[in-house]
């Protein structure tokens, strides 16, 4: 059975309720009887109003559960209320009393849905922060709650005037009523589809209940009114209404519409009315000062709860000011780390915009040089190996073969450098990797006085790479450490991996002099070495290596002195593995 079933359901069961009640009305005199019929059947209809705003609270999410939630507590005061007349008249059997202590219950009950209906439930609010909105759903009820010491309390439990308790009790009690209709009304107004039906029901449901308050007040103004009566009818109409409305957001369960632009307006109410709480109580406690002429023991009271409520609201915008001051500095700080992480996102997007345009040039020029270079080097050979030249001509072909060799390694590493196909990868350990680079050139740095360290973290998670290719980017940034360090004499170079959240990072350390732009190592073709010593190709095909292993390389002079290069990569996850076998299954 769906939702709607049982909406037509209650909409039947309402309508033989409110007959039967009619019939009890007029056929039952006023008796216990008829009290309790009144009274419980009321209370049956609260618990269930509750239950059924709870349902779409726990069914919901974000503010929407919250929307829901603040009903279901404007409910639950609502039974409590309800509850005190069920407990004097059923089970007391007494008459209510005058002053009664549960009708400031029932004026509470009012406020938690106001607050929901600020929430705007039918707009997207993901920035929307939880403690705000709770400061100000405290500041709203705090200030009606004053509104009622200052206005009806007085009169009800300082100097007793029943009279003038019940006509201003009934006043703000119909204020309140009407702020919460023109709220639900403004939302119904400017809503479409299913949350203009639960808006338009809802404003339906508590106008409805208005209008039964109102009459009641009156009934009971004149000693008209008594429970089960013909009065009553208008009271379970809207709570049954209310209860319908719940169950057709139950059956639309309607999601949230976009945020639109100019919402900033609506977004400040909330807040601008707490403030305006907040500065209204000087102005009312200067009325109370100068203007009243009623006895000093109200006035005193009345004072005393001013700058009571002054000291509470005043404590809870210093509150305000201090977590919106901490939002503020965590949004600038979110900002600096965003401004950062762009910059060095389009730096990483340039560099690769000139290794692309770059690799397709350099890997065209470099195919061309080939075949010429290869017949050059073929032909100083056979020309070396000629038996009729002299010594001095045999030297020359020697060296033409030997400028031809070393421009074929360059062209090599031309080629190498636009290979742009992507290299079958598997799982690596960065430590072990470490390790094996350092071996390799461990005689070389030896030779330049370079003392090697190393600071591995056991127990690595594996990354996803290509074997090959980062060992020879571990080669070439060793290679560059150490001529570095081979021009002061001597150095120290340090391998450091450790895991830094989901990245495993690797940083070389070493005691040269530090790079002179640090800026332009990675660029192509810049070199420091002397001509002929280096090409400016190395780093860059590193910086490409990494960038395709989805890593990250920086590189930065140390305080102490030296370089440091950082090379960091993404742990080995459940992605990784699916992506590597997808791509070993396409091969």
């Amino acid at each position: 059975m769906g939702m709607a079933w049982w909406r037509r359901s209650w909409a039947i069961f309402s309508l033989l309720l409110l007959v039967m009640g009619g019939i009890a009305s007029f056929s039952l005199p006023k008796s216990v009887l008829l009290a309790a019929f009144g009274d419980l059947s009321a209370l049956a209809l609260l618990v269930l109003a509750t239950v059924v705003c709870l349902v779409n609270a726990v069914r919901s999410r974000g503010h929407i559960r919250a929307f829901w939630g603040l009903f279901t507590v404007g409910c639950l005061l609502w039974t409590l209320s309800q509850m005190g007349w069920a407990v004097y008249e059923v089970w007391l059997r007494r008459e209510m009393p005058d002053p009664y202590f549960g009708d400031i219950v029932l004026f509470i009950h009012v406020i938690p849905p106001m607050t929901a209906v600020a929430l705007r439930p039918h707009r997207a609010q993901a920035e929307q922060k939880v403690h705000f909105t709770s400061l100000n759903f405290i500041m709203l009820l705090i200030w009606w709650l004053f509104l009622y010491a200052f206005i009806v309390f007085p009169d009800e439990y300082v100097v007793l005037n029943p009279g003038v308790y019940n006509h201003r009790y009934d006043i703000l009690y119909l204020v309140e009523n009407l702020a919460l209709l023109v709220s639900l009304g403004a939302l119904a107004a400017r809503t479409q589809g299913a949350w203009r039906k639960i808006y338009g029901n809802l404003l339906a449901a508590m106008g409805l209940y208005t209008l039964a308050s109102e009459t009641m007040n009156v009934a009971i103004t004149g000693n008209q009114y008594y429970s089960g009566c013909i009065y009553d009818l208008l009271f379970t109409a809207s709570v049954c209404w209310l209860i319908w409305t719940g169950l057709l957001a139950l059956e639309l369960n309607p999601p949230c519409d976009p945020e639109p632009a100019p919402t900033s307006r609506w977004r400040m109410l909330p807040p601008r009315l707490a403030m305006l709480a907040m500065l209204s109580l000087p102005v009312i406690a200067f009325w109370e000062l100068f203007c009243d002429s009623t006895s000093p023991r109200l006035r005193e009271f009345r004072l005393l709860a001013a700058f009571a409520t002054m000291l509470v609201l005043g404590a809870c915008v210093f509150v305000r000011q201090y977590l919106m001051d901490r939002e503020l500095v965590q949004l600038l700080q979110e900002s600096h780390a965003s401004v950062e992480t762009l910059q060095r996102l389009q730096s990483q997007l340039v560099q690769k915009e000139k290794l692309a345009s770059l690799g397709q040039l350099v890997a065209g020029a470099a195919h061309e040089i080939n075949n010429p270079l290869a017949a050059i080097l073929g032909y100083s050979e056979l020309l070396a190996a000629t038996s009729t030249l002299t010594p001095d001509q045999v030297t020359m072909a020697q060296k033409i073969a030997q400028q031809a060799r070393r421009t074929r390694d360059l062209v090599s590493g031309l080629l190498s450098f636009a290979q742009q196909a992507p290299a079958e990868k598997k799982l690596i350990d960065l430590s072990s990797l470490a390790v094996r680079a350092l071996q390799n050139r461990m005689a070389q740095l030896e030779t330049r006085n370079i003392r090697a360290e190393t600071r591995l973290t056991g127990d690595l998670p594996k990354i996803w790479g290509n074997t090959n290719q980062l060992f020879q980017c571990c080669l070439q940034i060793i290679n560059n450490a150490s001529d570095a360090m081979e021009e002061v004499g001597s150095g120290t170079l340090t391998v450091v991996t450790y895991r830094d959240k989901q990245d495993v990072v690797m940083e070389f350390l070493d005691s040269g002099p530090g790079i002179r732009e640090p800026r332009r190592v990675f660029d192509p073709f810049y070199t420091t070495k002397p001509v002929g010593k280096g090409t400016g190709l190395g780093l860059s095909a590193t910086y490409g290596v990494v960038q395709d292993h989805g890593g990250q390389i920086t590189c930065f002079n140390r305080e102490q002195g030296g370089a440091a290069f950082v090379l960091r990569f993404p742990c080995a996850g459940e992605m990784g593995r699916l992506e590597a076998a997808a791509a070993k299954a396409s091969l």
